[in-house]
């Protein structure tokens, strides 16, 4: 098997630390719930092809049921994404994995993903029933064995739980823990990951992506001061987002990231313009990942909006009970129409039956 110090010194790693736009990948399915395979290719092809760094395939947002093993359906996604990926070699997209479950099935989970061609993994803490910290250290450790990770730092409200500042300094002092994904929708839980990661030995060898899809640009724009565990103060920088929010409007996230670089820099104009877009994509974020009910519609919204501009054609899920919160549908009504900046219609019009083809 490969050693952790290998696994951790790969390009591909190399090429995460450094940061960008990694978009949680939908599930598309045909109207009898089987994986719709065109439609699939084509949420790839449109990902890549707008910026990202890579994809995130079997996370909250491809929904978490697609590891139920009487789904049949984790091995084809993978299998069908990175068949996309390796259609683009001069990009060569990064491809994330997402893991669940307890320490036996994620470990099985990660060695099919790494059998398939897969560069990391991002841990969930979904399906681990009341394990502890003390067990969720021990998966990561076993998980990183297999390929390099990235811990998830997951809102409760889709099945996450509190973790607290010492389990994040453990975590990142695992060799092979690469990145964290921030995503409790929680400032003082965010400072927690951040100031966690600051006290153990290799702070600079764990990138942090913002989860927090309530929160993208100010995350993007923040240099957080955090003590390190020998008293001095540093500087911690999140690099990139792997976001739920930027599985729709890809382009628009990589130029995000592209004005956050620049703001950081002192470029005044990138500045304003992230201050102009905070606001509207937070507003739009709300009413996407339907805050107002507790985040029941987060997974049908986003599939709204790429029903609206023809990557799906149905709003179909894995649970025949899931779909848009009553009123949601309006209020994407009012975001579409006041947001027209944030969307990338045209560059799907352009591009969207050569994706299908």
């Amino acid at each position: 098997m490969t050693t952790p110090a290998a696994l951790d010194a790969s390009p591909a790693v190399s090429r995460f630390r450094a940061g960008g736009v990694i978009p949680a990948h939908p599930l598309a399915l045909t109207s009898d719930r089987r994986l719709d395979e065109r439609r699939q290719r084509a949420l790839g092809r449109y990902q890549i092809e707008s910026g990202a760094l890579g994809l995130a395939v079997a996370v909250h947002s491809t929904q978490f049921a697609i590891h139920d093993s009487h789904q049949h359906l984790l091995e084809p996604v993978l299998t069908l994404t990175a068949d996309v990926a390796r259609e683009y070699p001069a990009e060569n997209p990064l491809l994330v994995a997402g893991i669940t479950g307890p320490i036996r099935q994620a470990v099985r989970e990660a060695e099919l993903a790494a059998s398939l061609g897969y560069d990391l993994v991002l841990l969930s803490p979904y399906g681990v029933g009341e394990a502890s910290e003390d067990d969720l250290i021990e998966r990561a450790a076993a998980v990183a064995t297999v390929l390099p990770v990235i811990g998830f730092y997951l809102q409760p409200a889709v099945g996450g739980t509190r973790l607290s500042r010492s389990f994040w300094e453990r975590l990142a002092a695992l060799p092979n823990v690469v990145g964290i994904k921030i995503a409790p929708f929680d400032r003082y839980a965010t400072l927690d990951v951040i100031q966690g990661v600051a006290r153990s030995d290799r702070a600079d060898e764990v990138a942090l992506y913002t989860g927090n899809d309530d929160h993208i640009v100010m995350d993007l724009l923040t240099s957080f001061p955090a003590q390190t565990s020998g008293g001095e103060t540093t500087q911690m920088e999140i690099v990139g987002g792997l976001l739920g929010q930027w599985a729709v409007w890809v382009g628009g996230a990589v130029e995000t990231l592209a004005l956050a670089r620049r703001a950081k820099q002192g470029d005044g104009e990138a500045l304003e313009s992230l201050l102009r877009i905070n606001p509207a994509l937070t507003d739009a974020n709300g009413v996407i990942f339907d805050a107002a009910n507790g985040f029941a519609g987060c997974i049908p919204g986003i599939h709204e909006i790429l029903r609206r501009q023809g990557l799906l054609e149905n709003l179909v899920f894995l649970d025949e009970g899931e779909g848009l919160s009553p009123g949601q549908a309006e209020e994407i009504d009012r975001i579409w129409a006041a947001y027209p900046h944030l969307r990338d219609d045209e560059f799907i019009a352009e591009n969207l039956d050569r994706w299908l083809a």
